[in-house]
């Protein structure tokens, strides 16, 4: 694993990797595979996760949300190397489960792939890195309310994938989008909040 990985497709290997070699596959090994360009792959695979079958696992999205936020609070501070706390870095998926959510998970790796890259990269750089890291941290506050909904934290995770997948492959094009999308994903979540709530 010298390499950092270059595309979605590579986070999936490495997953599937780490599955092979340990077993369980820990937010830890993946901290460590994903290399220097560690912020934008760890929002994009909680977020991923969320959004494929396994998501509806009970308490799976709000600890999923715990981890992008203090993914995206360090991005927010400027912080180059990523510090989680080790009753997070221990948390796991079983091999079994790490393999499902990357079988299903590839089409949509393979759809990204091919069409998000480095389209206006000046928007996925400097100060509009943090400004994607403060709606993440947004974003990811209405994920544990919603998860009292079945499958209604998808909006929130979907638009992390976006930010996330623009800053990996520096796409400011998919920056724009993302933002859009967080504007109808926090609407929706604080629409289902209500609704609950009432």
């Amino acid at each position: 694993m010298a390499d950092d990985p270059k595309s979605v497709g590579d986070i999936l290997d490495r997953l599937e990797e780490i599955a092979r070699d340990q077993g369980d596959v820990s937010v830890g090994a993946i901290v460590e595979a994903m290399g220097r360009r560690s912020h934008g792959p760890l929002l994009l695979i909680p977020s991923l996760i969320d959004i494929s079958p396994i998501g509806g696992i009970p308490g799976l999205p709000t600890a999923l949300g715990l981890i992008i936020l203090l993914v995206a609070a360090q991005l927010l501070l400027g912080r180059n190397h990523l510090w989680l706390p080790s009753f997070l870095r221990r948390r796991s998926l079983s091999r079994e489960k790490a393999c499902e959510a990357s079988k299903r998970l590839r089409p949509v790796a393979n759809f990204m792939d091919r069409w998000f890259h480095g389209r206006l990269a000046v928007l996925a750089h400097g100060p509009f890195t943090r400004i994607a890291a403060a709606i993440c941290i947004l974003l990811a506050l209405t994920v544990p309310p919603l998860e009292l909904v079945p499958f209604a934290t998808t909006a929130p995770m979907g638009a992390i994938a976006a930010f996330g997948l623009a800053l990996f492959v520096r796409d400011g094009l998919l920056m724009i989008i993302a933002a859009a999308l967080s504007g109808g994903a926090i609407a929706v979540g604080v629409a289902v909040i209500n609704g609950s709530g009432g």
